[in-house]
């Protein structure tokens, strides 16, 4: 890096802070525990990664990665059928791979969370009763046993780059564990629904799509009131509220 290299934001919130210095990348992490996972995620992951290139608590610097992103929630992908083959077949071979050591998220009280997220929705006129009802009762779906699998568990569409119809960067792995397959496929479509079947196409068929729709709703439910909370807007076009009014037909 030179001294005169533009300085970007990524993101920024009161957890983390990510920057961009050319063509790298600067993530500031007071939970190192949270630093300590995406690190030894990265290694461990069988698909291309950034390079690690430093560490010096609490920065994490990585190189950034080739191509471009699959897609930005609430607008359209630019990626081809091919790419978004690629980015499901690579996803099937994260998942096939052994599951991470650390332990993952569990079903345990993830009704009562639900019951508390959708109160709040509702009570705050966020949004209106019988969108957060109908809600609920799809994602219920979600909330079933599972056998664990290695979850990227925060594959948003911004995190998969594709140069062409090659996969050539899975970036952010500060949520990786052992978890639900169906929520990364869930995550990653979400708001994007009609590229489903482009990423089944190289990720397999053999999954249920009832309970990726109920994943969309639950992530949904879940994340708004924390997207409010931080200064992000769950209500712009093509994002989480715009998902869960889709649910309705």
């Amino acid at each position: 890096m030179t001294g005169v290299e533009e300085v970007a934001v990524v993101v920024a919130h009161n957890e983390r802070v990510t920057l961009r210095v050319g063509d790298v990348f600067l993530k500031v992490d007071s939970d190192q525990a949270r630093i300590d996972v995406e690190v030894e995620a990265m290694r461990l992951a069988p698909v291309p990664t950034p390079e690690v290139l430093w560490r010096k608590p609490p920065v994490l610097a990585i190189a950034a990665v080739p191509g471009q992103a699959l897609g930005r929630l609430g607008e359209p992908s630019p990626a081809s059928p091919a790419a978004w083959a690629a980015a499901g077949a690579a996803i099937r071979k994260l998942h096939d791979a052994p599951p991470p050591p650390w332990v993952g998220k569990k079903l345990v009280g993830l009704d009562a969370e639900l019951e508390r997220e959708c109160a709040w929705l509702v009570d705050n006129g966020v949004l209106p009763a019988g969108l957060v009802d109908r809600n609920r009762e799809i994602a219920q779906a979600a909330i079933r046993p599972w056998t664990p699998v290695f979850m990227h568990g925060d594959l948003q569409i911004t995190h998969i780059f594709t140069d062409g119809d090659e996969v050539t960067g899975v970036i952010d792995w500060s949520e990786a564990a052992p978890g639900d397959p169906l929520f990364d496929l869930a995550i990653l479509t979400l708001g994007h629904e009609e590229r489903l079947g482009d990423l089944l196409a190289g990720y397999g068929t053999d999954v249920d799509r009832d309970v990726i729709r109920a994943w969309w709703s639950l992530r949904s439910l879940l994340a708004s009131r924390w997207l409010i909370e931080h200064g992000f807007d769950p209500s712009s076009p093509g994002c989480e509220f715009d998902v869960l009014r889709s649910q309705m037909g």
